[in-house]
């Protein structure tokens, strides 16, 4: 399987898996005409769509492209069903297209029906984690987000998570400001630099180096503990993973 990154908007991406026979499953298509040029420009036959939650820079393409390919099967949670979905899915589920066997994870935070999708070795995360963070939680509370990230951090080291948007300089600034002398941190965040100064892309990321860098992933850390205990004393990790993201909403 290959796997291709398709930029939209302004710090979307939209991810594609294909295969040596240019069959491609299609991630998120936020808008079409990306999505569209490239199947164009890489002789790809799409197969399927998966969605990972209801918001329109993730859905909103769906429409245009199963227009254009009318048998195209979209996945998506229950949260999707009048965003184009043909086939509403949840966790536990397995869904087999072609060669591709995808694991369906319940990852309830950024929005409350979130799923993300598992086909060693990548996982299709959307909006639930990014590189050096967490996404904002519209729909969930801070204790479904620590349970949907307990979920990912329990997948192999070797996972390629897929994230939706390009947040990764920002949540490294923020992790500086809270871990400013973590080695592991300080590295990621001027690699990270130098690679958004060049207009590169920093995803996706290996699950292995994320747990390094990411502190909603760090939440029984002696670091994080010690620092979140100068401000107040908090016991449980769900606690201290709430006072990242309330930190984070404000920074």
């Amino acid at each position: 399987m290959n796997l291709i990154s398709i930029p939209a908007f302004q710090d979307n991406y939209i991810w594609v898996l294909a295969d040596d026979d240019q069959r491609c499953v299609i991630v998120d298509p936020g808008e079409a005409g990306p999505v569209l040029q490239a199947i164009e420009e890489n002789g790809w036959t799409p197969v399927a769509i998966l969605l990972t939650h209801h918001h329109h820079d993730h859905v909103g393409g769906v429409p245009a492209l199963r227009a254009r390919y009318p048998h195209l099967d979209v996945y998506g949670p229950e949260e999707t069903r009048d965003k184009g979905t043909t086939r509403v899915v949840q966790e536990g589920e397995t869904v087999l297209i072609h060669e591709w066997e995808f694991s369906l994870f319940a990852t309830p935070g950024h929005t409350s029906g979130h799923l993300s999708y598992y086909s060693k070795p990548y996982l299709f995360c959307g909006d639930t984690l990014f590189s050096g963070g967490c996404g904002r939680l519209f729909e969930g509370t801070p204790a479904q987000m620590y349970h949907s990230f307990q979920k990912i951090n329990a997948l192999p080291d070797d996972t390629i998570l897929c994230c939706a948007h390009e947040y990764t300089l920002a949540n490294m600034k923020f992790a500086m400001s809270i871990l400013p002398h973590d080695l592991s941190i300080k590295d990621y965040y001027h690699k990270v630099k130098e690679l958004r100064a060049k207009n590169q892309m920093t995803l996706p990321v290996i699950l292995k180096n994320e747990r390094k860098i990411n502190l909603f992933l760090r939440t029984n850390d002696i670091d994080l503990i010690k620092k979140i205990n100068e401000e107040t004393f908090m016991q449980h990790p769900e606690e201290r993973f709430a006072w990242l993201r309330s930190k984070k909403d404000n920074f």
